[in-house]
């Protein structure tokens, strides 16, 4: 994270303060201080917004700006629409994986943004996923078949929303529906809506306006305890049915063009 060591070593010296002299008021070793000036280790989300309250700033700016001399804080109409992430981390300061089973996803709607709440989260880790942060979620309902209901789908923090890709899977936080898993039907436009694609040709697709939606996470990996069913030999039925959804989704992206 080379704009935290920048700015975190930009802060310092305009409050004329040594290191020694920030480690003591953050409570920390000053080798710590060292390490994070110098992109040799990242700090904790504590002490991240310890650093920032200390130094007035959101935890946002702290991490994504590149502050110095010419840069301006933001108004406070930009200030309302920064979206904070709340994570945990291990005894290695490494990010785990936090669960959101289907009994938390009406808390998970009030508690996203809460550290409190995000810590008392199950949590895991995966090999497999290095670099990102992650968090996991387990679906229900069928609208996603063949991912049977419990299925468990790990996505990804995608913190700019342009980067929404059409016919990719994410997990959509939402105000109004809660926590859905779907694919996207169009790119993400600003203050504009997204439409949400079921894999169950049986739902419709649907818009979610951006005012409603919380957060959006990459779909990563799954887990499940369901097993793939061996395919069945094709039929003329079975290549009738494939026909007509294929000329069902050529027309859809007819209109979507349009």
């Amino acid at each position: 994270m080379r704009n935290i060591s920048n700015n975190l070593r930009y802060l310092r010296k305009n409050k004329g303060l040594t290191q020694q002299q920030f480690a003591d008021l953050m409570d920390i070793k000053r080798s710590l201080v060292g390490a994070y000036e110098e992109d040799r280790a990242e700090p904790r989300y504590d002490l991240l917004k310890k650093f920032a309250e200390f130094y007035e700033l959101s935890i946002d700016d702290l991490i994504n700006e590149k502050i110095n001399d010419k840069w301006k804080p933001r108004s406070k109409a930009d200030a309302s629409n920064i979206r904070v992430l709340s994570i945990s981390v291990d005894s290695q300061d490494r990010e785990n994986i936090e669960l959101v089973p289907v009994k938390a996803s009406a808390g998970y709607l009030n508690g996203y943004a809460d550290p409190e709440f995000i810590s008392e989260l199950p949590k895991f880790s995966l090999p497999i996923l290095k670099q990102g942060t992650y968090r996991a979620f387990e679906i229900k309902g069928d609208s996603m078949l063949p991912l049977q209901p419990g299925t468990i789908v790990i996505g990804e923090y995608l913190e700019n929303w342009i980067d929404v890709k059409p016919g990719e899977t994410y997990i959509f936080i939402t105000k109004t529906d809660g926590i859905v898993y779907k694919r996207a039907g169009n790119r993400f436009k600003e203050n504009k809506s997204l439409k949400l694609i079921s894999d169950n040709s049986v739902y419709d697709p649907y818009t979610v306006q951006a005012e409603d939606i919380l957060e959006i996470w990459k779909g990563k990996a799954y887990i499940s305890t369901n097993f793939p069913e061996p395919t069945p030999e094709p039929t003329m039925e079975n290549l009738t049915s494939m026909i007509t959804q294929m000329q069902k989704s050529i027309s859809q992206l007819q209109q979507d063009k349009n």
